[in-house]
C-alpha cells in the first residue's frame, strides 16, 4: 500500500474467535498461532511480513493422530498453542482439552514439527498431562517445557504454580522431572507462561486475573531460568482491568518478538464488548502492542493499556509494498467470497469436531458446490456435520445459496449463527408431516431448545433452491430469504448475545460447567437424524463485515 496507512497497526489485527497468540519471527517472517478449542483444523496460522498484513494460513492440525476431537467438551480442545522455531524446525506444542469441569482438568500435551509453515507437520508427540498452557523456551542447545500446574484438590485453588522440564530436541524427549519456577511472593493462579532470554535476564510473561475484565499481562525477571523471579514493580505490562471504557478489553495472554531491527512487540489477546464491559460475540482476537525497554531493562508497553492503533515496525513501509496482493487484505475476514471452485475449503472455514473429509463433505461431487452430508443432532459431542467462519466484525452479514431435497422432519439444512452446542440459532429447510418442504428457525438458549412450527414459509418442491442470509449488527440479529422473487425477513429479531461468551460461561456454586472461549460463528449446517446421511448443496457463500 503506497497511501501511509502502513505505518500503523490496526487493532485487532486478527478479528473475530482468535485468542492466546503466540508470535514467532524466522528471518523476514512473523508466525501466529491461536486457539480453535472444539473446531477444525487445530491450531490457526497466520503469516506476515511488517506486522500490519497478515495472511490467513489455515490450520495446522487436520485430524487424527495430531488431533482428535471426537466427543470434545464445549470450549475444549485445542488451547494455547505454543510456536517457536529451533535447528531449521517450526515447533508446535498445544493441549487438547478433553474435560475441565468438577476441578478436573485433561490436557495432554503434545509436540509436532516441520521445515516449513506449510507443513507437512511430524508425528505428534506426546509429553505430559500436568496442566495446559505450555510453551517452548529454547535457550540455546537447550529447550525447556514451560506450563501451569493443574492442582485439582479442593481448597487448594487450581494451580500449583509454574514448572519447567527440560526437552532433548534430538530425542523429541522431555528428560529428568520437571522443577518448580520460584514465582514472586503472593502470586496465585497465573497462566499462559513464556519465556525469554535478553542477555543476562530470564523474562517470564504470564496471564494474570483470569480470562475476564480483570486479565492481564505481567512479567516478572530472573538471572536464572527457574527463578526465583522478581515482579516488575511498574504493574501489569498491559491491562484495562482499570479503564472500563476502552474499545478493547480484556488484555491479555501475551508473547514478545523482536524486529530484524531490534523493535519488540507484544501480541496479545482482547475483547470488543458491546456497551461498557458487556457481551463478546466476538470473542477473543488478537492485537499488537509496540514495547519500549527501560534503562534498568524492563519491557514496558507505553500506555500500559491496549490501543487501536499502534506504530508500525520501521520497516513496515517498504515490507507493505512487497506484501501488497490479491491474498492480502489490510483487516483479515473483512470481505470472503467463497465460489466453491477450489478441491479443499478455502482458510476462512473450519468444521465442528471433525475434519473436513469425504465421508461427509465434498466440493467435487458437484462442481462449484459444496455439498455436506447431514450429520448428528446439535447437542451432540461427535459427528455434527458444520462448516463455518468467525464472525470478524459487530456489524456484517452472511449469505449463501442453498439446493436441498428433503422428506422427512429428520432432515434440515440450512445456515446458523452459533456459539456452541447449547447456544445457537438455524435458520432452515424441512419437510413437514405431509413431506412437503418448508422454512423454519430454531433455536438454543444455554440448551433450552425453540421451535417455530406455526411460523414457517411453504416452499415449491419436492428440490427446493433458495437464498438464505443473516445479519448481524450489536447485539440484534435478523434472518431473511430469498425464493426468487427478492429478500424477505424471517422471524423476529434474535438476541445476539446470546451467542457471546458470558452467555456461554456457566459458574455454579463456584464450579465450572461450561466455559465460553470460542465467540460466535456462522456458518453451512445439515442434520439427519435418521442416520443416512441426506446431502445439501451450497453454491457460493459471503461474508461482509462493515466498517
Amino acid at each position: 500500500m503506497g497511501d501511509g496507512s502502513a505505518q500503523v497497526v490496526r487493532n485487532p489485527v486478527l478479528p473475530g474467535s482468535h485468542p492466546d497468540p503466540s508470535i514467532v519471527r524466522v528471518g523476514d517472517d512473523y508466525y501466529l498461532a491461536t486457539s480453535t478449542f472444539e473446531w477444525c483444523p487445530g491450531v490457526r496460522l497466520h503469516h506476515s511480513r511488517d506486522l500490519v498484513h497478515w495472511e490467513p494460513l489455515g490450520g495446522a492440525l487436520d485430524g487424527p493422530p495430531a488431533l482428535d476431537l471426537t466427543g470434545c467438551p464445549d470450549s475444549g480442545g485445542v488451547w494455547a498453542p505454543s510456536l517457536s522455531h529451533a535447528d531449521g524446525l517450526f515447533h508446535l506444542l498445544y493441549s487438547n482439552v478433553s474435560s475441565y469441569t468438577g476441578g478436573f482438568s485433561d490436557a495432554p500435551n503434545q509436540l509436532v514439527t516441520a521445515p516449513s509453515i506449510h507443513g507437512p507437520w511430524s508425528e505428534p508427540v506426546p509429553l505430559h498431562a500436568r496442566g495446559f498452557d505450555a510453551s517452548l523456551f529454547h535457550d540455546g542447545p537447550d529447550s525447556w517445557m514451560i506450563n501451569l500446574v493443574h492442582d485439582w484438590r479442593p481448597g487448594h485453588g487450581g494451580s500449583a504454580g509454574l514448572e519447567a522440564t527440560r526437552y532433548d530436541r534430538v530425542t523429541r524427549a522431555l528428560v529428568g522431572e520437571p522443577t518448580l519456577i520460584g514465582l514472586p511472593p503472593g502470586d496465585g493462579w497465573i497462566e499462559g507462561p513464556n519465556l525469554y532470554r535478553v542477555g543476562d535476564w530470564y523474562y517470564l510473561l504470564t496471564a494474570d486475573g483470569g480470562t475476564g475484565y480483570d486479565h492481564q499481562v505481567t512479567v516478572s525477571r530472573s538471572r536464572t531460568l527457574t527463578g526465583p523471579y522478581e515482579r516488575d514493580a511498574n504493574g501489569p505490562l498491559i491491562t484495562a482491568r482499570h479503564s472500563p471504557d476502552l474499545p478493547l478489553q480484556k488484555a491479555g495472554h501475551g508473547s514478545l518478538v523482536t524486529t530484524q531491527a531490534g523493535e519488540s512487540y507484544l501480541a496479545y489477546l482482547v475483547s470488543r464488548p458491546l456497551g461498557r464491559r458487556g457481551p463478546c460475540v466476538l470473542g477473543r482476537e488478537t492485537a499488537l502492542a509496540q514495547v519500549t525497554w527501560t534503562s534498568d531493562e524492563w519491557p514496558r508497553v507505553p500506555t500500559g493499556e491496549p490501543a487501536l492503533e499502534v506504530a508500525a515496525p520501521i520497516s513496515a513501509g517498504r515490507e507493505a509494498g512487497r506484501e501488497a496482493g490479491p491474498e492480502h487484505t489490510p483487516a483479515p475476514g473483512t470481505h470472503v467470497e467463497d465460489d466453491f471452485d477450489r478441491p479443499t475449503l478455502g482458510p476462512q472455514w473450519s468444521t465442528l469436531r471433525r475434519p473436513a473429509a469425504p465421508d461427509w463433505l465434498s466440493l467435487t461431487d458437484r462442481p462449484s458446490h459444496l455439498r455436506i452430508r447431514g450429520g448428528r443432532a446439535p447437542h451432540s459431542l461427535v459427528g455434527p456435520s458444520l462448516v463455518a467462519q468467525r464472525v470478524t466484525a459487530p456489524r456484517c452479514s452472511f449469505e449463501t445459496t442453498l439446493e436441498y431435497r428433503p422428506e422427512a422432519f429428520q432432515h434440515l439444512a440450512g445456515i446458523t449463527a452459533y456459539y456452541n452446542t447449547r447456544n445457537w440459532y438455524y435458520l432452515y429447510v424441512t419437510a413437514d408431516d405431509e413431506g412437503r418442504p418448508v422454512l423454519r428457525r430454531a433455536s438454543s438458549d444455554r440448551g433450552v431448545l425453540t421451535v417455530d412450527e406455526t411460523g414457517g414459509v411453504p416452499l415449491v418442491g419436492p428440490t427446493v433452491r433458495l437464498g438464505l442470509g443473516c445479519e448481524l449488527d450489536g447485539g440484534e440479529l435478523r434472518f431473511h430469504y430469498d425464493t426468487g422473487s427478492g429478500r424477505r425477513p424471517f422471524g423476529e429479531v434474535a438476541d445476539a448475545t446470546v451467542l457471546s461468551d458470558e452467555h456461554a460461561e456457566d459458574v455454579q456454586d463456584g464450579q465450572v460447567r461450561a466455559m465460553g472461549f470460542t465467540g460466535a460463528f456462522v456458518g453451512l449446517w445439515v442434520w439427519d437424524l435418521s442416520g443416512q446421511g441426506r446431502h445439501a448443496d451450497y453454491d457460493r457463500a459471503t461474508f461482509r463485515a462493515e466498517a
